[in-house]
């Protein structure tokens, strides 16, 4: 056994050679992100229906289910029918001045004609006042009569628009009764059940878009002038022991704050306490996973 000695050895100094080599391979590693949206109920009620789960994938702005709406529904048809009551006490103001406006015109008449009497010198003076006088009753009563209806026809207006505004408060609280992903992407955990009982903001299930992922990893100072906004990377994902896989990433945001380096994170100098955040983009694959290990170079 003595023999075989210096060839383990040998084997074992190239295989810690191997692992130093590798772990200089990169200049920050971290783990992958998405964005992660909490939905939650905003409706008071038993939930009818709901067709997600863990999993599946969802489109933004479909609809996934709905909660029960139906006293809502009710009490929108109820302000409907007010709103139909309220109108037909509206005036036909054009119907109800008529009979004024004719007797205007007929006293109108009648004023020419005792003009032209006067003027033959068979009717007097008093005849025409009295016709003037009464032209001028008939239009006062026609001024206030159409007053008093325009008044009564605005008041019908503005309890026609109390009961629309109620009518479109109703309609976003039927809209809020339905179960929708404000994003596209992939059901991560389910939290409610059709059939169980939600109020607003309940968690009813989680969603994130994992087509494209996230590596957020850290770098120190004096690497910060090699990286910009933009730039192009390699990023190797971690699949477990000696398996990697390679992605082109991009730079997307760089922190302008520093922070001690958190203790899950390792650093290319492992004696940098102080470090920055950097986000790479990368395009997924469908292997890439949510809290998956990474790492990327500088300069390729």
């Amino acid at each position: 056994m003595i023999k075989y000695a210096p060839i383990v050895i040998a084997a074992c100094i190239l295989t810690l050679s191997a692992c130093k080599n590798n772990d200089k391979n990169y200049d920050a590693s971290g783990t992958f992100e998405a964005d992660e949206v909490i939905v939650s109920s905003e409706a008071n009620g038993r939930i009818i229906q709901l067709n997600i789960d863990e999993g599946a994938q969802v489109k933004a702005g479909e609809t996934i289910g709905y909660v029960d709406s139906l006293q809502l529904w009710l009490k929108r048809k109820q302000l409907q029918a007010n709103i139909r009551a309220v109108e037909s006490r509206r005036p036909d103001i054009t119907r109800q001045i008529a009979a004024l406006q004719q007797q205007i015109v007929t006293a109108t008449t009648e004023k020419h004609r005792i003009e032209n009497l006067l003027k033959a010198n068979a009717a007097n003076q008093k005849q025409l006042d009295d016709i003037n006088a009464q032209i001028a009753v008939l239009q006062k009563q026609l001024d206030a009569q159409r007053s008093t209806l325009e008044i009564s026809t605005r008041g019908i207006s503005e309890d026609g628009s109390v009961l629309a505004v109620q009518i479109a408060q109703l309609d976003d609280q039927l809209q809020k009764c339905r179960i929708t992903s404000p994003i596209e992407g992939t059901v991560l955990v389910k939290y409610a059940e059709a059939g169980e009982v939600t109020a607003q903001g309940k968690p009813m299930f989680k969603v994130a878009n994992v087509s494209t992922m996230t590596l957020r990893a850290y770098v120190t100072a004096d690497q910060l002038t090699k990286i910009k906004s933009g730039q192009s990377v390699k990023v190797h994902s971690d699949f477990g022991k000696d398996e990697t896989r390679e992605y082109n990433g991009t730079i997307t945001w760089i922190s302008d704050k520093s922070e001690f380096t958190p203790k899950t994170v390792q650093t290319r100098d492992e004696r940098a306490n102080l470090v920055y955040a950097v986000k790479v983009e990368v395009k997924n694959d469908g292997y890439l996973k949510i809290g998956m290990y990474g790492n990327f170079k500088i300069g390729q």
